[in-house]
């Protein structure tokens, strides 16, 4: 086992977590504890290749267990914590806003407060080297008009569902945490991610589940809502070059710079599937509009010139590329989304398309 002081990675089942883990150890830079609740989005399935590889530890469990979190701590002597832990559907939080108030909220605050009490103790040195890396939503900023500027690290807050609120408070008590601790923190922004093993209920894999199996593909108001598109694997990246590089205490916006139409994102999905496969049918003929969700934001929009100009980051996916490349996973990997989508998967969406005429 690498002897490297360990990281630990909470929410490293999930989408964006699980592409992190892989992305970390790809790259050789030592032990990951992966800490897990394992609720609907977390999906032991999504390490599988990871089965083997010592520098990985799983361990299923809550950040808001301060019990648990505080024997890991002891146990690892981490030199950085990444907490990707939420709960992170809009269209959720509105039907059941309670697991991400809990999560989101009070599970960080939670985690905050037991890292708080390892860090203060550490040597002069571990103290100066460690970091407390949070990783958030640019949903926090609210909604954009179409010629407004983009979100940058100085937009005010102003969320506009549960999910983002409660992601917005978690901002701010990691933003107290430093200010007021001292405790060396990094914030993460990030514009919606697209890539491998994201959950069927985000709209990319959804279009394309719904375009393989001749289902109708529910496309929300007039699809004119706009989204900065971030492949994941930059995100990744991203995230690691602002763990190395970012000063304690700022924040950093993580953008794709590729806007784009909720429509013309389903269009595009829809003729790469008609590509790649031998079906003749059109799949566009299946978009079907539904009611808009309460609460719309209308557009984001990323502002990433910080993190170019502090760390040197910058997407090495364009949409075009990063969007092939996803459709050709989920092609590959039918069995991972077979599994996800049965059982609660369809519940989930009689619960929510169900009421919307979607057939």
């Amino acid at each position: 086992m690498n002897t490297e002081p360990a990281i630990i990675v909470t929410g490293g089942a999930g989408f964006i977590g699980s592409n992190f883990v892989h992305t970390w150890l790809e790259t050789g830079e030592g032990l990951v504890v992966n800490l897990d609740k394992l609720t609907y989005a977390g999906n032991l399935e999504n390490l599988e290749p990871l089965a083997k590889n010592p520098n990985h530890i799983f361990v299923k469990g809550d950040i808001g267990d301060r019990q648990l979190v505080a024997k890991l701590l002891d146990q690892f002597h981490p030199r950085a914590i990444i907490n990707f832990a939420a709960e992170s559907h809009v269209d959720r939080s509105i039907s059941a806003p309670d697991d991400f108030i809990q999560t989101n909220l009070v599970g960080t605050f939670n985690l905050l407060e037991q890292v708080r009490d390892y860090w203060k103790v550490l040597g002069p040195d571990d103290q100066s080297a460690f970091r407390f890396l949070h990783v958030s939503t640019d949903e926090v900023y609210g909604s954009l008009e179409k010629d407004d500027p983009a979100f940058s690290e100085t937009t005010p807050y102003t969320p506009n569902s549960p999910y983002s609120a409660s992601k917005a408070g978690s901002d701010h008590l990691v933003r107290a945490y430093h200010h007021t601790y001292g405790l060396p923190t990094l914030t993460t922004n990030c514009s919606n991610n697209y890539g491998p093993y994201q959950f069927p209920e985000k709209l990319i894999p959804l279009v394309i589940h719904h375009a393989l199996n001749g289902k109708k593909i529910p496309v929300y108001g007039d699809g004119a809502n706009i989204r900065d598109w971030l492949y994941v694997k930059d995100h990744c990246r991203a995230i690691m070059a602002v763990l190395e590089k970012g000063r304690p205490g700022e924040v950093y916006n993580i953008g794709g710079n590729s806007e784009k139409t909720n429509l013309d994102v389903v269009h595009t999905i829809c003729t790469i599937l008609d590509e790649m496969t031998a079906d003749q049918n059109r799949r566009d003929t299946l978009i079907t509009f539904v009611p808009d969700r309460p609460g719309h934001d209308r557009r984001y929009a990323i502002d990433a010139s910080k993190i170019k100009a502090e760390i040197g980051w910058t997407p090495q996916e364009t949409f075009e590329t990063g969007i092939r490349k996803t459709v050709q996973w989920y092609l590959d990997n039918s069995q991972w989304v077979a599994s996800v989508t049965s059982g609660t998967y369809q519940s989930w969406m009689e619960t929510n398309y169900g009421n919307r005429q979607l057939q």
